[in-house]
């Protein structure tokens, strides 16, 4: 297996806990925010992709959901413990890169997905049930960094 693309390697990594957001800056110079939602519904795991095509499972009501903690995984990868209890999905600093290169249109294809689906980023019953909430807004309060190992 090879190893991850070197100029893909996060030279840091900062958990904004306030605007729900994960900054990863690399070593190519380049970097992203990540909104936890966006993370949530394109994590890596089996529960979420399936095993195999046609198998991937539509992630509905995950618009407030948190990190709880972030564990590296050797020198190649981060696992996310959201605050829905989900814990199984490893991003490669690779997986994060792309993530982070595709956003705008990964996010566009989950809400058309969504509307197709008669679904919503909000769970059933909360406030913002049906309709689509702004952006998290660009603040650092509640951040921490996490470092990567070495």
């Amino acid at each position: 297996m090879a190893g991850p693309d070197p100029q893909h390697i996060p030279v840091r990594i900062v958990v904004h806990q306030a605007s729900r957001v994960l900054e990863i800056e690399y070593a190519d110079g380049r970097g992203f925010r990540l909104p936890f939602e966006f993370l949530r519904v394109y994590s890596p795991s089996a529960e979420v992709r399936g095993h195999g095509p046609g198998q991937e499972v539509l992630q509905v009501g995950k618009a407030e959901v948190g990190i709880d903690s972030v564990e590296a995984v050797g020198n190649y990868a981060i696992q996310p413990r959201f605050s829905d209890g989900h814990a199984t999905g490893i991003y490669s600093w690779d997986y994060l890169y792309r993530l982070g290169e595709n956003h705008d249109a990964m996010w566009q294809d989950y809400l058309d997905r969504l509307e197709k689906a008669g679904e919503s980023r909000h769970a059933a019953g909360s406030a913002a049930a049906g309709a689509e909430a702004a952006a998290p807004a660009d603040a650092p309060e509640g951040a921490r960094a996490v470092s990567r190992p070495r």
